[in-house]
């Protein structure tokens, strides 16, 4: 593929803003998915984002459009999460783009993740193409919402496109604002190969599936590729894009993204963020990468059976191949046994790991929640500040002119 036909752009908002079902509109358009293959949050591939209704993990899909130029541009579309807890699924998707359609519900208007992620993008120099959607709401006010996002997040008010993806209006405009707009990926095919790994995935026949954004070079099944952060060599087994689905490909070139497998077994050789290079002709230096994320929230997760410790460090350091921002390390309780201190970036955040741990690896779990954070990012270990004991009259706390407050030796 001509690199000067290729755009890769990411789409994210605030929670609930219409995300995925523009993505959803944006493969119906393209045809890249057929009537009858198409079900709503298509992108959202577990039975939990159906469940909640809400985007977990970022996805990449390949979509080719024939552009009102009469040219066909290959498409790089990365969904991601609009959840506080998830925003580390939204840098990396970031760092694999060159433009963002930043979408604003015209009901609800700019709220805290659409500003969060606006600048996450601006730090990686984005395009951003600003999108007002569910302008077919009775509620939808989009005079408000345009000055909104002229005044609080500094955009030209000219560019905004006008969508309801829900109806399919916009859609034509939003894709060709993709193709005039976004800049074409740079790097050369001739440079040492240089990939960046956006995220990864274990599969039980292929083993490790590596996520990657092409930004220099060729790969190519059958060429030895090394990992830079540790210098482990693999033979590349297969290259592929998802089409939605998984469709192998002959290679990835620069500016491109797909996946590659090499039958890695260990998951710990796997790093998001990690720069993929010819084993034989490496680069000189590997890509930035992520920034590493520090943990919020902790929780001690435990078997129910201490025999089934080894099964449960197996199913976490293979659930981290696909959430980099999970952390874990290794904990004795004198009560619970073997376990793993683990940290989060919110409650949510929590709650899917651990339903997750349940579902996908059919554990039996013992959870133990913890009452603080870390007081700095070497250690995963809780360290209180204080404890606080409280009590509040039977009419309550709006009768209250301060609460009644005692020390642990009782004294007031």
């Amino acid at each position: 593929m001509d690199k000067s036909l290729i755009r890769n752009f990411s789409i994210i908002a605030h929670i609930d803003h219409g995300k995925s079902t523009l993505a959803d509109r944006i493969l119906q358009f393209t045809g890249a998915i057929s009537e009858r293959e198409f079900h709503d949050q298509l992108l959202d591939d577990m039975d939990l984002e159906r469940e909640r209704g809400i985007t977990i993990k970022a996805s990449a899909v390949r979509i080719n459009y024939k552009a009102r130029d009469g040219k066909t541009y290959e498409l790089n579309l990365i969904d991601t999460p609009g959840h506080v807890d998830f925003t580390y699924e939204v840098s990396k998707s970031i760092g694999a783009c060159e433009g963002a359609l930043l979408v604003v519900d015209a009901g609800q208007g700019v709220e805290a993740q659409t500003v969060a992620n606006l600048y996450l993008a601006m730090e990686h120099n984005l395009v951003i193409i600003p999108v007002i959607n569910k302008i077919d709401l009775a509620n939808a006010e989009i005079d408000k919402v345009k000055h909104e996002i002229s005044d609080i997040l500094n955009l030209d008010a000219s560019n905004i496109i006008l969508a309801s993806a829900k109806q399919g209006i916009g859609t034509a405009d939003i894709l060709e604002a993709v193709v005039e707009r976004i800049p074409a990926p740079t790097g050369e095919v001739t440079n040492p190969i240089q990939a960046l790994i956006f995220d990864s995935k274990f599969d039980t026949y292929k083993g490790v599936v590596i996520l990657l954004r092409v930004m220099n070079g060729v790969l190519r099944k059958g060429m030895n590729i090394m990992m830079m952060s540790n210098k482990a060599a693999h033979e590349i087994l297969e290259v592929g894009v998802f089409n939605p689905r998984e469709e192998q490909v002959e290679e990835l070139s620069c500016g491109e993204v797909g996946y590659i497998t090499c039958n890695v077994r260990d998951a710990r050789e796997v790093f998001v963020g990690d720069t993929v290079t010819d084993a034989e002709n490496p680069a000189a230096s590997p890509l930035p990468g992520y920034k590493k994320v520090q943990p919020m929230v902790f929780s001690g997760i435990y078997p129910a059976n201490s025999a089934d410790f080894p099964a449960l460090k197996e199913a976490i350091e293979k659930l981290r191949l696909s959430d980099a921002s999970f952390v874990f390390e290794p904990e004795k309780s004198a009560s619970l046994g073997m376990g793993f201190r683990c940290g989060f970036l919110g409650l949510l955040h929590m709650e899917i790991i651990e339903e997750r741990l349940e579902r996908e690896f059919d554990l039996n779990l013992v959870i133990r929640r913890s009452r603080s954070l870390t007081s700095g990012p070497t250690s995963l270990r809780p360290k209180p500040v204080s404890e606080i004991f409280s009590s509040f009259p039977n009419r309550g706390v709006g009768h209250m002119c301060r609460p009644n407050i005692w020390t642990r030796t009782g004294s007031r």
